[in-house]
């Protein structure tokens, strides 16, 4: 893992959440800790299926990739 990376990463997010609360512009991101556990998941999810090494290339399947 690249640890300035995920610094300048969480920053980032951290910075533009600020300026959402700024300007009272409610977040493009689930507001709750069940939402934000799911976010999660979906990554951990498909973080797994990659390093499995497993699955098929559907856009190729349909033609468009």
């Amino acid at each position: 893992m690249d640890l300035p990376l995920v610094a300048l990463a969480l920053l980032t997010g951290f910075l533009t959440g600020a300026l959402f609360a700024f300007v009272q512009v409610p977040i493009p991101a689930p507001p709750e800790l069940p939402g934000l556990l799911g976010i999660v998941g979906i990554y951990l999810g498909y973080t797994v299926v990659d390093w499995a090494g497993v699955g098929i290339d559907l856009l190729g399947r349909l033609g468009l990739g």
